[in-house]
């Protein structure tokens, strides 16, 4: 059997791959550095973090199956990562307020053994809410928009910050299949 890596260690990450194949697979944190680059379009972005993420883990575990993800959320053509403190994620939520933004997650799965380099990129519309300062504060108090691409989390408490939605956020499980029965 093959050791499957997540590299990563978000819990909302762990929770998605765990209804796919249960829980026979580890995390293993990157050391991949996130950094923006202006040059590239969103799609771009995030297929070349979770590229990153993805070979870094490849080169500690070569007989392994890597998965590896990365988010963004593009808003009038401006890259959302995480927020840097509570106030980026203040000037976030404001900027997003009322507005629909394009939430990009890039997937890979990686086995070297194989050569394979199976990659994704999924999109999703998301509708936001026009937020006031006193929801913005609050939502920002409970602490979740700290480490999540635009400063919110669809799953979670962020929900409550969403009109609507168009397209499919989980898509990746459909890639996932796909790209482990060539594994």
């Amino acid at each position: 059997m093959r050791r499957i890596i997540l590299a990563s260690t978000s819990p909302r990450r762990r929770e998605l791959l765990t209804q796919l194949i249960g829980d026979s697979f580890e995390m293993v944190p990157s050391a991949y550095n996130e950094l923006m680059d202006e040059e590239l379009d969103p799609p771009s972005q995030v297929l070349q973090h979770a590229l990153g993420k993805g070979r870094d883990v490849t080169t500690k575990y070569p007989d392994s199956v890597i998965i590896a993800a990365d988010t963004v959320v593009s808003c009038g053509g401006k890259l959302l990562g995480k927020p840097s403190d509570k106030e980026d994620a203040i000037s976030m939520l404001e900027m997003i307020s009322g507005r629909t933004v394009e939430v990009l997650t890039g997937i890979v799965v990686i086995y070297p053994v194989k050569g394979i380099e199976d990659t994704d990129i999924i999109s999703t519309q998301v509708r936001m809410a026009n937020l006031s300062r006193q929801d913005i504060a609050a939502y920002v108090k409970t602490g979740e928009p700290m480490g999540k691409a635009g400063a919110f989390a669809i799953q979670g408490l962020g929900a409550v910050l969403v009109e609507k939605v168009e397209g499919i956020f989980l898509m990746w499980s459909a890639f996932l299949f796909s790209s482990f029965r060539r594994c």
